[in-house]
């Protein structure tokens, strides 16, 4: 498997035994620090910063392990599940942050502690899509 330079400091690279489940190109592993129980993390098993570089088997091997997550703990540690995948090049990498593209699986239930600390607060974020702005961004997206 093809590697980035980058792969010797990175922590997702070098798992040893916090690895929970794997297939042929991911990984499953607890996130530390995390936000509730059973926060877990799914990597690729190669070193990919950007998340578009994935390659087809990569993400497919990605989402089987994100599907058997959710149908592991539905029910036990949340009724349902947030799904992330953020990809920041603008925030150096740090202890909340590493730069190897990661898909956060967050079991979540009603009132949970996420919501209880800041989502409650979220619908002050949300505004009207408007005309102008819906045109924009559909414009930046026409091939």
């Amino acid at each position: 498997m093809e590697t980035n330079a980058n792969h010797d400091n990175c922590p997702f690279c070098n798992l040893d035994d916090r690895i929970l489940k794997q297939n042929d190109y991911a990984q499953v592993f607890l996130s530390d620090p995390h936000k509730v129980a059973g926060h877990l993390l799914v990597t690729p098993k190669r070193h990919v910063e950007k998340p578009w570089e994935l390659t087809n088997l990569e993400l497919t091997a990605i989402f089987d392990l994100i599907f058997w997550i959710e149908q592991k703990l539905i029910g036990k540690l949340g009724d349902g599940f947030d799904i992330r995948q953020n990809y920041r090049p603008f925030v150096n990498q740090n202890r909340l942050k590493v730069n190897h593209t990661h898909f956060h699986v967050i079991p979540r239930s009603e009132g949970d502690y996420i919501y209880e600390i800041s989502e409650q607060y979220e619908k002050d974020l949300f505004v009207e899509l408007d005309d102008m702005e819906r045109d924009a961004v559909a414009d930046m997206l026409k091939d």
